[in-house]
C-alpha cells in the first residue's frame, strides 16, 4: 500500500521539468532515480554537505550525484543506475524505505 499522505522516499523521472533540465533526461532511454538520504548519507556519498547548486554534470549516467534541484534536502540521484551504482542503488533505496516505513508506523 503506497501513503498518499506523505512525500516519497524516491522518484523516477523520465524527461525534463522547467529549472530542471542539466540531467537532459529528453535523450532516448534516459532517466534519472531519486532517493532521500539523510545529511550524514549524502555527505558520504558527496563528500559535501547538502547545498546548493550541486557541483559536477547533473547529465552523467551510472553515477551518484546530488540532486540538481532537491541536494540542499539531502537528495541523492542516479541518471541511468548500471553497474558501478548498482549496490550504492540498493543499499540507498533499502535506508530510504526503511525510513519511510518507520515514520508511516509511528504515525499509526
Amino acid at each position: 500500500m503506497v501513503p498518499t499522505t506523505t512525500q516519497p522516499f524516491a522518484t523516477i523521472v523520465t524527461k525534463d521539468y522547467p529549472d530542471d533540465e542539466g540531467s537532459q533526461l529528453n535523450r532516448p532511454g534516459v532517466f534519472r532515480l531519486n532517493i532521500a538520504t539523510t545529511k550524514a548519507t549524502f555527505q558520504r556519498h558527496t563528500g559535501h554537505a547538502p547545498s546548493l547548486p550541486a557541483a559536477g554534470d547533473p547529465s552523467v549516467s551510472d553515477t551518484v550525484i546530488a540532486h540538481p534541484v532537491y541536494g540542499r534536502m539531502a537528495w541523492l540521484a542516479v541518471v541511468d543506475p548500471g553497474p558501478r551504482t548498482g549496490a550504492a542503488v540498493q543499499e540507498l533505496l533499502t535506508a530510504a524505505h526503511d525510513r519511510a516505513r518507520s515514520r508511516y508506523d509511528r504515525k499509526g
